[in-house]
């Protein structure tokens, strides 16, 4: 079943949690509330408090000693892709049996040693979380909502039974490694720091049991577009035979057993001209879920409509920004069932996760206006080119 040319829409794709429910505030105070219609909303993973608050800044702490040189790194900037570049730290901690982290620190970027025998290789007992720093025009280095992928990674860890960071030390651990490779930022508009925060169960187990040790990494890349097109057109096989999660499952986790998983589908979809799959219900084989690594959403006049995520589906942070900047300029968000079939009538078609920026499907020609738009809003706010007011930024100085 392949859809790819045929669907007409835009694929936003660009940055997850469990406690309050999700609020209906909008981005900036608008002249009059919007009329908002929200179907099967879920709770947020997050409990903090979605309000008015100052962008708070981030001391040198121990990170100081990495940085003397403010110097931009050498690289070819212009044709920065999506792939590893070798940059100068990262951070390391580990965990006992007592559950408790230590203080962590700095390394050189390079090698670490496992066990043969350790959680992570032999049983997948393992983590990842992916955000972004930018560097904004007064050379200053800006951090999106942090606290919410500390907060995924700690609920995904109980999934898997490991003990996790806490949200301070997780935020802190950040801070201190892009600090440590701040030259490495891309200059403004040029593309971000990608954060890989890791967690895996590093301690040695033979029999099937969580492991006795645990590490938790950060290690930082230079990025570019995730897809080559960037904010072009690219075409999605709509994939009816692999499934990337099912009921029960941790399709609602990032474990790094989810991605292994959509290896051979990708694979077979970029063998025939696609750039990557899209993914139905493992059940009923007709509900949308995923892309690879991406949230759907469908757009129909002022409504946009997205997978409810209920087991299956991971709750992406760039999913719930997205969300909020949609209702702030007066759309209808539902977040229910949403059939392969409704595809094919939709006015635009986009996705959202941290790895990838706005793409769109082939069938329309240029970038969809509503996929544009919110886009436009909601990467303003990352690099710091618009007023945030909700404080989602964090300001590493």
């Amino acid at each position: 079943m392949e859809y790819g040319a045929a669907t007409r829409g835009a694929l936003l794709a660009a940055a997850p949690l469990a406690g309050a429910r999700r609020s209906r505030l909008p981005l900036s105070p608008p002249p009059s509330p919007p009329s908002i219609q929200i179907q099967n909303r879920l709770y947020s993973m997050s409990s903090l408090p979605l309000k008015a608050r100052g962008v708070r800044r981030c001391e040198a702490s121990l990170a100081s000693d990495y940085t003397k040189a403010s110097e931009v790194a050498d690289l070819d900037w212009e044709n920065l892709g999506f792939g590893i570049v070798q940059t100068d730290y990262m951070y390391i901690t580990k965990c006992g049996q007592d559950g408790n982290f230590s203080e962590g620190e700095m390394i050189p970027f390079g090698p670490i040693a496992l066990n043969p025998s350790s959680g992570v290789l032999n049983y997948g007992q393992g983590l990842f979380e992916g955000l972004k720093a930018y560097r904004t025009t007064d050379d200053s280095i800006l951090l999106f909502r942090p606290e919410e992928n500390a907060l995924r990674m700690r609920i995904g860890a109980e999934r898997m039974c490991m003990p996790a960071p806490s949200v301070e030390q997780f935020v802190d651990a950040v801070k201190q490694t892009v600090l440590a490779n701040k030259r490495w930022v891309p200059p403004t508009g040029k593309g971000s720091l990608y954060i890989r925060p890791l967690l895996m169960g590093s301690g040695a187990v033979l029999g099937l049991a969580p492991a006795p040790e645990y590490t938790f990494i950060i290690f930082v890349s230079p990025v570019g577009n995730y897809f080559k097109e960037g904010l072009a057109p690219i075409n999605l096989i709509v994939e009816d035979k692999f499934h990337r999660a099912t009921p029960g499952g941790t399709g609602s986790v990032k474990t790094i057993g989810n991605y292994a998983s959509v290896l051979m589908a990708q694979k077979i979809a970029k063998e025939k001209g696609y750039s990557d799959v899209l993914y139905l219900d493992a059940v009923h084989k007709k509900y949308l879920e995923e892309v690879s690594s991406c949230n759907i959403f469908v757009v129909k006049g002022n409504v946009i409509s997205t997978p409810a995520v209920k087991g299956t589906i991971l709750p992406g942070i760039t999913r719930k920004s997205i969300i909020d900047v949609a209702l702030s300029k007066g759309f209808q968000v539902e977040e229910r069932l949403v059939s392969v079939d409704e595809l094919l009538e939709a006015d635009e078609v986009f996705c959202t996760g941290t790895a990838v920026v706005v793409v769109e499907y082939a069938g329309n020609k240029g970038v969809g206006v509503v996929s544009q738009q919110l886009y436009t809003s909601l990467t303003s706010l990352q690099m710091g080119q618009a007023e945030d007011w909700l404080g989602w930024t964090v300001q590493l100085s």
